[in-house]
């Protein structure tokens, strides 16, 4: 099963992607934040029952880990997430996601400073071989482009939101394999719902951004549930379990099946165009996770 871990993370990875159609409907007509905000509350309607049954186990937290959760919960469920949409507001996608290439870098630093990860030189030739494949996924023409006639603004307030969601992503699988090295996968799943529930609860009402309920279509509920439970609960569930027994310098690689299942599912939902060029970066993305896995 220990080999089969990084294969769970890209997997996970992959289904962070399939709410892209469900998620498109929503911003159509509710607020971003409460999205985010209804989502962890299905959440945690399944976490709570595992946070009862291993309350005993809180106690053996420790101080240094409970901080890595509250980091974890706090600025890699909500603020990443707020930062990252913030970035749209000031630079057009393609600066945005071009950023976000940065992540593994950030997370192979602290891999290395904090969990005193080794990295090798082959470590090194594959990491750098998906990272590349990644770009090519996202940028099949080599330069950032996602639109016709897009201009590429870089901005300097939009520039420091994407960097700073880069950032607390990275930092956030760094601090989850510092945490599960002594805490239970299904407990820290747990933890990360309920405390970013509270925290977007208390966001949402400071910002009024909570609409009378009866202005939420069942459809909207519907969709709100399909994301909690496919990209949300179910995908860390598998996350966490991968991320037990995988260096976090490795996970951050696997969790660049992100942008491959983007690209599929708008492929196949949004009827968006797939070229060769992608493939190629398919290709080789998947090839250097599993050599990354050999090593």
């Amino acid at each position: 099963m220990k080999k089969l871990s990084p294969y769970l993370i890209f997997f996970a990875a992959m289904l962070w992607a399939t709410d892209a159609p469900f998620r498109m409907h929503l911003t159509k007509e509710l607020n971003s934040s409460f999205i985010v905000l209804a989502e962890h509350f299905v959440d945690v309607l399944f976490v709570l029952p595992l946070l009862y049954h291993g309350f005993g186990k809180l106690k053996l937290i420790s101080v240094k880990e409970w901080g890595a959760v509250l980091f974890i919960a706090i600025c890699g469920s909500a603020l990443a997430s707020i930062a990252f949409t913030q970035a749209f507001r000031y630079v057009n996608p393609s600066v945005a996601i071009l950023l976000q290439k940065l992540q593994p870098f950030i997370a192979i630093s602290l891999a290395a400073g904090i969990l005193k990860e080794k990295l090798t030189m082959r470590y090194w030739e594959w990491a750098l071989s998906a990272i590349a494949g990644a770009y090519l996924i996202s940028f099949p023409g080599f330069k950032p482009e996602l639109f016709p006639g897009e201009q590429f603004n870089p901005n300097i307030i939009g520039i420091g939101y994407a960097l700073l969601a880069a950032f607390l992503w990275g930092a956030s699988t760094v601090f989850g394999k510092y945490v599960l090295i002594n805490t239970d996968f299904k407990l820290m799943t747990g933890l990360r719902f309920v405390i970013a529930f509270v925290f977007l609860l208390i966001f949402n009402l400071s910002t009024q951004s909570i609409p009378t309920l009866a202005t939420v279509s069942p459809k909207d509920w519907l969709f709100i549930v399909v994301i909690a439970i496919t990209s949300g609960v179910v995908a860390l569930f598998i996350y966490y379990k991968g991320l037990e027994n995988t260096k976090a310098s490795v996970a951050t690689i696997a969790e660049l099946g992100f942008p491959m299942a983007a690209v599929i599912v708008n492929w196949v939902f949004l009827s968006a165009s797939l070229v060769p060029m992608q493939l190629v970066g398919m290709t080789i993305l998947m090839f250097a996770i599993y050599r990354l896995t050999r090593l």
